[in-house]
Formats: C-alpha cells, sequence, structure tokens
C-alpha cells in the first residue's frame, strides 16, 4: 500500500493519533506516580495497580510506534481493533492526558470541607458506615479521624473529659465558630478523591486567629473538655501546644 495514497495517510494519521494517546497516558500515571500526585487522588490501595497500568500503557505506545515504524501495521484498522475507539473518544483521551501533564491537581481546602458539611453546628462530619472503629488504643495516639469516629459510636461527651490529644490537620473557620476556636479538619478517602469527605473537631486556643490561617496546617496538643455549641454539648479539644506544619505527602487519611 503506498504512502502516497490518501487513504493510507488518513490511515497512518490515525494510527499515529491512538499510540499517541496511549503514550501519553502511560507517562501521565507514571509522572503521578513518581512525583507523588497519586497521593491526593486515589486511595493508597490503587497505588500499585495504576503505576503497573502506566507503565503497561507506555510498553503498548512505544511498541506500537516502533511497529508502525517498521510497516507493520498495515491499516488503522488493525491498530483500532484491538486499543482503542476512533475518532472524537481518542482526541478526547489524549486531551485529558494532556490537559493532566499540564494542570496540577491541587489539595481539598477549607472551601471544599464546608461545601461538604463541615459547619460550627456540626462539630463532627463523617459518613454513618464505620470504618476501621479503635478503641483499644491511647487517646493521645488517636488521629483525628479516630475521635469523630469514637464520638460518632459514643457521642456523650462527658466520657472523654480530661483525655489527652495530639492531632493534626488543616485549620477551618465556618461561620458561627467562637472567636478563639477554630476547627481542625481532614479529609477521608475511600477509593479516590471524589468521594473524599471531610471530618473535623472544635479546638480551643489562645491567641488571635492571623496567627493560625485558614488552610494552614496544624499539630494539637491539649485535651478534650466539653462546651455548648448551639445549644448542644459538644467534645472540644483545648490546645496547650499548636505548631504549624507542612502539609503531610498523603493529606487524606482512611
Amino acid at each position: 500500500m503506498s504512502v502516497n495514497n490518501p487513504t493510507t495517510r488518513s490511515s497512518l494519521r490515525k494510527s499515529w493519533l491512538d499510540i499517541t494517546a496511549i503514550t501519553a497516558w502511560g507517562i501521565l500515571l507514571l509522572k503521578y506516580a513518581i512525583d507523588g500526585t497519586l497521593y491526593i487522588l486515589i486511595h493508597p490501595s490503587y497505588y500499585l495497580l495504576v503505576t503497573i497500568t502506566g507503565g503497561c500503557l507506555l510498553a503498548i505506545g512505544l511498541f506500537q510506534s516502533w511497529r508502525l515504524y517498521r510497516g507493520t501495521i498495515a491499516s488503522s484498522a488493525e491498530l483500532h481493533s484491538s486499543l482503542l475507539p476512533q475518532g472524537f473518544t481518542t482526541m478526547l483521551l489524549l486531551g485529558t492526558a494532556i490537559a493532566g501533564l499540564i494542570i496540577t491537581p491541587k489539595l481539598f481546602t477549607s472551601q471544599a470541607a464546608i461545601q461538604r458539611g463541615v459547619s460550627a453546628e456540626s462539630v463532627t462530619v463523617t459518613r454513618s458506615k464505620t470504618q476501621s472503629f479503635r478503641t483499644n488504643i491511647r487517646s493521645d495516639s488517636k488521629t483525628l479521624v479516630d475521635w469523630v469516629r469514637t464520638l460518632n459510636n459514643y457521642p456523650e461527651p462527658d466520657a472523654y473529659l480530661g483525655q489527652k490529644a495530639n492531632i493534626n490537620g488543616f485549620v477551618l473557620y465556618p461561620k458561627g465558630l467562637p472567636a478563639n476556636h477554630l476547627m481542625l479538619s481532614r479529609f477521608v478517602i475511600t477509593c479516590c478523591a471524589a468521594d473524599a469527605y471531610p471530618v473535623s473537631i472544635p479546638v480551643k486556643f489562645t491567641g488571635d486567629r492571623q496567627s493560625y490561617p485558614q488552610d494552614s496546617w496544624l499539630q494539637v496538643k491539649g485535651k478534650a473538655i466539653v462546651e455548648t455549641f448551639s445549644g448542644s454539648r459538644r467534645l472540644v479539644i483545648e490546645a496547650t501546644e499548636l505548631k504549624p506544619i507542612s502539609a503531610p505527602k498523603n493529606p487524606y487519611q482512611e
């Protein structure tokens, strides 16, 4: 088949387009695995699978490029039948991969937490299904998520009065929160960023809010006390130490 034939040239262009889309997705997934972006996109259980998938896609793309260059793919029909559908879908896949290489995914912020349910009235927020509930750990070894799950299973705040806490998360100031309080929040992920949901617990501190900007990350040490929010008695962590920290590599908790 002559390469000067218009039909052949069109077929080759489609084949190269398909190969480019496959290769771009392989590069994108491997880039996310190498630079740590996967930590803010998916649950750790899927890191290895996504990394292997990226390597396979890149290998397929390079192999098919070599075949096409050597002329062993007679037409795009062979490639289309085994790899990708034709036309618009290929362009969409390629465009998405290019966008992913250009645009850097960002961490969820306080605005996302507020949109997903955190408020001064609902002091703790979680899904109804309990996951990995642990009761046999010291209070100062509990993560923020451990505290929230404990409260959701046994919400009587007096039961925790005086218990020590050592938790970390990002700062949030929802409307209606007293001036000397902040909400310490984390997002919990079960599969990917699309299903992430916030959990929060109020922290009482001395000083002003300017010292602890919204969306900054803090390690909070203190003890559990009980205060009234909107007519309801709630558990609050009274801080004895607030230490600014960097956002963790994996910002989610299971």
